[in-house]
């Protein structure tokens, strides 16, 4: 599904931020990518959504190929950015989610469906800016799934999220597991998702450090500047949240 190739990405203003990245993610894998703040994930997000072109190397999302084909992949893939308020356009929930999108009745009642999944529906009138910031994430991800992308990309979904908030999102993450979406998740923390991840991938300083299943790759993240879960440091495996077991 997602074929990255020696892909590099530098700035203008200097400074390599992807630097020679190699990784496959087949289609319906949930795959986490850690590291420390700086690192490079926000900017392999970025370029695995099309919103970026690879100064270097190559990626592929399903049949698309960048650099080239950017435009293609934006209609495949959502990225659902760290900082909701950068990402919501609309004044009302209404609004937000219809912004962009042919009103009609189907589209309404799609959108209502999708609010309502995510338990936004008693909020459709309601101004954005007096969401909590845990609705506003989540009115984020409905935009992003009411366009039923092949591809969805979270960065740093659990940051600022209390623990309910956190639960929550894990439900999320795994019922689009289940309904075979693929997905990245990006986080500087493991504790939120390291049991429920297919495969991890660590980047360090713009490179791929280490990538696999979690508990082959788990015994390297502190090398590489990110901190193993407790459940893993206490000698208990990848463990389980309480929710789930």
């Amino acid at each position: 599904m997602i074929d990255l190739s020696e892909l590099q990405y530098a700035y203008l203003a200097g400074g390599q931020a992807v630097d020679g990245v190699t990784l496959a993610v087949g289609r319906g894998t949930l795959v986490g990518l850690a590291g420390a703040n700086g690192s490079g994930k926000s900017t392999l997000l970025a370029l695995i959504a099309g919103l970026y072109s690879p100064t270097g190397g190559t990626l592929r999302v399903g049949d698309c190929t960048s650099p080239g084909q950017e435009k293609d992949i934006r209609g495949m893939a959502r990225l659902v950015m760290q900082d909701a308020d950068l990402q919501i356009l609309g004044a009302t929930v209404e609004e937000d989610l219809l912004l962009g999108r042919k009103r009609s009745a189907e589209t309404v009642e799609r959108a209502r469906d999708v609010a309502s999944r995510f338990h936004l529906l008693e909020s459709w009138e309601r101004p954005v800016q007096a969401l909590s910031w845990g609705m506003k994430r989540k009115l984020c991800l409905a935009a992003a799934l009411l366009d039923e992308p092949d591809v969805l990309l979270l960065d740093e979904p659990f940051s600022g999220l209390d623990y309910p908030g956190v639960c929550e999102m894990r439900r999320i993450i795994r019922a689009n597991r289940r309904a075979g979406l693929t997905q990245i998740v990006s986080s500087h923390d493991l504790e939120s998702f390291i049991d429920i991840v297919d495969e991890l991938a660590v980047l360090n300083r713009g490179r791929l450090a280490v990538a696999g299943p979690p508990e082959a790759v788990l015994p390297h993240v502190k090398e590489n500047d990110v901190r193993p879960p407790c459940a893993w440091s206490a000698g208990q495996g990848v463990g389980k949240w309480e929710e789930e077991s």
